[in-house]
């Protein structure tokens, strides 16, 4: 409200009847409506908000004739209990339900990635499945099937653990596999309906009473299927090789089960090796007869009991140099002497180590050393690109049964796949008397490091920060160790990875790079686990050979056995109960295994398991959202088994959102404090004062504002800076809606021909503002969808339509035409603004459809469908650029009459007349074409709330005849004055007019209030309360 416009009047006059006009209503135009229900069910409206306090400064003797504002929606969205009311009413309606089996248009199927059932939901949860919403909500008003199945992923190794936790160490003693998976199965349960209810609190849509868990019979059942596929076409085998091992769990991990922290130090160390046997090349430069030393660098200590061979790049030159007080040689690449130099302990200060010749990798190779602690005689190899000149020597201490490029030398080399490290991560037997037993992290690597220094082989030792893989579960770092397990071999289907990858549209399009870089370097997959709770991988042993017994018949045996009973099955049967004929007559002679199947094969099977399998889904899916990491994750196992088993990637589209940081940008901690819980969002605290419940819609909103494609902060002020957002929308659909208190578009609506300029010019800027709200949800652009729609409800809505209408909306009598069209616009934006939103926002959008006061075509908004263009195919343009020139001369009146204002010379801007010039002939045509009465509406002096507007013909009379001006240079260029406006103030409108008084009946108003006042049938002046009495009858009234 301001001084300008009659939102005054409603703080002036208050609450007040008004008289009902007779008369027939007008026709409901085919252009606005279908047509409309008679009545339509839904929540209880909120009660009237209470009115303010009648201003003292002047009440007026016509107040009961001005049409307030009259609406049962609550200007607070009270979203502790409106917001449940309405998820009761879409529960009650099946609102979804019947949407996503019964719209006209094809299927569209966003597929969950599931979440782990192990804790309550963080706001990285709230951020994903948000957006999941929005999209699928927007389906489904486009007219598509829109069915969401939501899953929770229900194995793995955090449940189980959450379970031991829970347990004494008694319990934990007697505790057998099957009853751990029970109390596993159980926990994850109770996890699945915690989280549920939160999806749902968030207004989240889905087939919650029929979601998909890992751990149900059909699912498990499924995957197997897949892995049958697999292992059929020879993509899954059994082999031993060094693995990510964890010995805080006690078993193997995926790439996508790691994490790199930041700022690992490890005990890094430089070791030489003493040559027995020099290569030709070697033999070449070594005349002194000085011993001679093969440099390596590790990171690993621990790993050097375990070394076979040192490996060389064979294009890299390597230098051997020495010094006066060292009692050898070394053997150094050349570009890493000056480091070496640096650090070799015993060296003087800034000392220099001579080099005595150089000769190529290739030329070192076949020179032979002694294991200083094993006393076995190894080679120097050529190994591959991974050796470099970036950090070390240049020679590579290679141990096959620890790390993958020297796993691949051995395997060039036939070297022994050596790892003498055992489940907990401590050294067996194999490694020596004097480690045995040791933690390999822990005391066993200092063991070695003091091993090598007593026997002289250490040639320095210092700190090294740099990435070390860690288990994301425990928290605690992992080893690379040989173990024998069950692989999916990525280069039998790699390249047909690689042209899914290319068939599918990646957003944004980094994604494509990360996840094609990722499968072209991606290793075999290790896809078995030591542990209980999972799905089992169906293979039998021989008890003599350790065979494995594997084949169709005992896949598909296994498979039928977890449909019925489930993944149980596999601990409680015998081994003949789980064999087919014949193998069940000679079951004594296998054991069943004991490894469960990585847990991202449980979710990366979910396109079989859901997607192809569920009546509403489709394979491949429409859509995949997660976050970013999961390009090395569900992303990525999903792909990898859907082209295993199929062929084809299992989505058309996958989009990526960043991680949750707080205000400041940082990663969110319970240590720092900084941990925003999205449940305090919405049903706030235990003080509302200081933390108030702001509701679903306001964490949706902060979501759909967000650039979710990169990482997204979170905190106080910008949840507050949201809420205010959200009151500004609800704010705007307040006035709307209270402005259709009295109207029916079947009986009120004014043809879209019969509409004033104004009127068309607001259709026209609606139409355009839904094509490309439209276009930015199909882009999935949903910051800039609701960006369009605030600045469409703030500029053009709320700072100019409604300002400029609220003339007519409160003057005019309730029948009258300049009334009725702006009602006309007022129903088509307030409906087509509620579904633009309603993806977003959809309580209040719901809110707003429950308040609409006239009958509705459909119960909910979302049932509505997308709205329509508003203006017909065939209505001539609107002029476009002569509303952006009064547009743009608005505010510079806007200027010139604050400047009068300040100055003194008026105070409410219809004290003024504004006298304009523009040179433009075009802008000046349409300015004289609004500068006459015509309709009541399409005047310069209602667009710029004054009493009058003059066009004049020169700059020069602006400036002689108005008391203040300003001057545009800028198209439209113009010159603008105030003058005092003509005549007398109008006790109703407050417009001044020379005609005003003019007619006795109602003295004291101006001719266009006679007009309205006369279709009321209001009482003449004289038999109207006065002033006083209406001062003492308002506390009555």
């Amino acid at each position: 409200c301001n001084d300008r416009d009659m939102a005054c009047l409603t703080l002036v006059v208050g609450a007040a009847a008004w008289v009902s006009p007779a008369g027939p209503a007008a026709a409901s135009p085919a252009w606005l409506h279908p047509p409309r229900a008679a009545s339509r069910a839904g929540p209880p409206p909120l009660a009237l908000a209470k009115k303010g306090k009648k201003a003292e400064e002047e009440v007026g003797l016509y107040s009961d004739t001005v049409l307030l504002p009259e609406t049962s929606f609550s200007q607070r969205a009270m979203a502790a209990t409106r917001e449940p009311e309405l998820q009761q009413f879409w529960k009650e309606e099946r609102v979804y339900e019947q949407l996503a089996s019964t719209n006209p248009g094809e299927s569209f199927v966003l597929h969950d990635g599931p979440p782990y059932a192990n804790g309550d939901l963080h706001i990285g949860h709230a951020l994903n499945k948000i957006l999941k919403d929005i999209i699928n909500k927007y389906q489904l008003l486009q007219g598509r099937k829109a069915c969401f199945v939501p899953g929770w992923d229900c194995h793995g190794l955090p449940i189980e653990l959450k379970v031991l936790q829970s347990m004494s160490s008694t319990e934990r003693e007697g505790l057998t596999p099957i009853e751990l998976r029970k109390r596993a199965a159980a926990f994850a349960l109770e996890t699945v309906g915690k989280q549920r209810a939160s999806f749902q609190r968030w207004g989240v849509w889905g087939e919650w009473e029929a979601p998909y868990l890992t751990l149900q019979p059909e699912y498990e059942a499924a995957q197997l299927g897949v892995f049958g596929q697999m292992f059929l076409k020879g993509h899954i085998y059994r082999g031993r090789k060094p693995v990510h091992w964890s010995p805080s769990s006690r078993t193997a991990l995926a790439e996508a089960e790691l994490e790199y922290p930041p700022k690992h130090v490890s005990t890094s160390i430089y070791v030489g090796f003493e040559v027995t046997s020099a290569s030709q090349g070697l033999a070449a430069l070594a005349t002194d007869g000085l011993p001679i030393r093969v440099t390596i660098w590790t990171t690993t200590p621990w790993t050097i009991p375990a070394n076979l061979a040192v490996a060389v790049n064979q294009d890299l030159e390597y230098a051997l140099v020495g010094h006066a007080s060292l009692p050898h040689r070394l053997l150094v690449a050349t570009e890493l002497v000056a480091s070496l130099a640096k650090r070799v302990e015993g060296l003087p200060d800034a000392a220099v180590l001579e080099t005595v010749g150089t000769l190529s990798g290739a030329q070192l190779a076949g020179t032979k050393y002694r294991h200083p602690l094993a006393g076995r005689e190894s080679e120097v190899v050529v190994g591959g690109d991974y050796i470099t000149t970036d950090s070390g020597t240049g020679l590579v201490h290679t141990a096959p049964g620890h790390g993958q490029e020297d796993y691949q030398t051995g395997l060039k080399y036939g070297l022994e796949l050596l790892s003498p490290v055992d489940d907990a991560g401590r050294f067996t037997a194999e490694a020596g008397e004097a480690f045995q037993g040791k933690s390999v992290l822990g005391d066993g690597n200092v063991a070695v490091i003091d091993a090598l220094r007593a026997c002289g082989a250490l040639l320095a030792q210092e700190a090294y920060e740099h990435k070390y893989p860690y288990d994301w579960r425990t928290k605690k770092p992992t080893i690379f160790r040989a173990t024998s397990q069950w692989f999916a071999s990525v280069d039998g289907f790699r390249d047909d990875a690689l042209a899914a990858i290319e068939s599918t549209v990646w957003l944004p399009a980094v994604g494509k790079n990360r996840i094609t870089a990722m499968t072209q370097s991606r290793s075999d997959w290790c896809i078995s686990r030591q542990r209980t709770w999972g799905v089992p991988i169906p293979v039998f042993y021989d008890r003599t050979t350790d065979e494995p017994l594997l084949n169709a018949e005992t896949l598909a045996h296994v498979q039928a056995l977890v449909r019925t009973h489930g993944g149980d099955i596999w601990w409680t049967a015998t081994e003949a109960e789980l064999l087919p004929e014949p193998y069940a007559a000679d079951a004594e002679r296998y054991r069943k295994g004991t490894d469960t199947m990585d847990v991202w094969f449980d979710s990366g099977s979910s396109w079989a398991s859901v997607a192809a399998a569920r009546p509403g889904l489709k394979y491949p899916a429409d859509v995949y959202l997660e976050g970013s990491d999961q390009h090395r994750g569900w992303f990525q196992s999903s792909l990898l088994t859907s082209v295993a088993a199929n062929g084809v990637a299992p989505y058309g589209t996958v989009l990526t959102h960043g991680f949750v940081l707080d205000e400041k940008g940082f990663k969110m901690s319970k240590s720092l404090g900084n941990v925003v819980d999205p449940k305090l969002i919405t049903d706030g605290g235990k003080n509302l004062q200081v933390q108030p419940a702001y509701g679903a819609d306001v964490l949706r909103l902060w979501v759909a504002t967000s650039n979710y494609a990169q990482d997204v902060c979170i905190g106080d002020s910008i949840v507050k800076q949201t809420f205010e957002s959200y009151r500004k929308l609800r704010n705007t659909a307040r006035f709307l809606l209270g402005n259709l208190n009295d109207f029916d578009p079947a009986q009120n609506a004014v043809p879209y021909a019969e509409l004033p300029e104004l009127d068309k010019h607001m259709v026209a800027l609606l139409d355009g503002l839904l094509a490309e709200v439209r276009a930015a949800y199909d882009d999935f652009a949903f910051s800039r969808a609701v960006g369009l729609l605030q600045q469409f409800i703030v500029t053009d809505l709320s700072n100019f339509y409604l300002d400029v209408s609220k003339d007519r909306l409160y003057i005019a009598s309730a029948s009258e035409s300049r009334r009725r069209s702006c009602q006309t616009v007022l129903a088509l934006t307030v409906e087509a603004v509620a579904a633009a939103l309603a993806p977003v926002l959809p309580h209040l959008a719901e809110d707003i459809w429950q308040n609409i006061p006239y009958p509705t075509a459909t119960k909910s908004v979302f049932a509505a469908g997308w709205p329509i263009a508003a203006a017909p195919a065939d209505a001539t343009p609107v002029d476009t650029a002569a509303w952006g020139a009064v547009r743009a001369l608005r505010d510079e009146v806007n200027k010139c009459l604050e400047l009068a204002r300040a100055g003194k010379s008026i105070g409410a801007s219809l004290e003024a007349k504004v006298l304009v010039f523009c040179p433009d002939q075009d802008v000046s045509a349409a300015l004289a074409r609004w500068s006459h009465p015509t309709n009541a509406v399409d005047e310069l002096r209602f667009y710029f709330q004054t009493s009058q507007v003059e066009i004049v013909s020169s700059a020069a009379e602006v400036r002689q005849r108005g008391l203040f001006t300003v001057t545009r240079g800028e198209e439209p260029a113009a010159t603008i004055g105030v003058a005092t406006a003509d005549g007398v103030k109008c006790e109703r409108c407050w417009h001044y007019h020379p005609d005003t008084g003019a007619d006795e009946r109602y003295a004291g108003t101006c001719p266009r209030c006679v007009e309205s006042l006369t279709l009321m049938g209001a009482a003449p002046r004289q038999m109207r309360v006065t002033e006083e009495e209406v001062h003492e009858a308002a506390p009555a009234a």
